[in-house]
């Protein structure tokens, strides 16, 4: 999620995988997949730069060893998965 402010000066949370549009006309709107827009007070290039880094953050986690101490298992030995066919 990338944190926006919006015009009264709150801030809120967007997803980056809904955002359809960036539109910069002197203020910057932000269009969702879902149709809803919301207007903010990052310019354009500040709310893309944040995107950016929100997908820099992700791929650098699930690329390092922290991900792949995750998904393995502590008991393997114990790990018995019940599947009939």
């Amino acid at each position: 999620m990338i944190k926006v402010t919006t015009r009264d000066g709150s801030e809120m949370y967007l997803n980056p995988d809904l955002i359809e549009i960036i539109m910069e006309t002197p203020d910057t709107h932000i269009t969702l997949s879902n149709g809803n827009r919301y207007l903010v007070l990052e310019p354009a290039k500040v709310v893309i730069g944040r995107i950016a880094n929100f997908k820099a953050h992700i791929l650098r986690r699930a690329a390092s060893s922290v991900a792949k101490g995750y998904l393995r298992r502590r008991d393997a030995e114990r790990y018995h998965p019940s599947c009939s066919l």
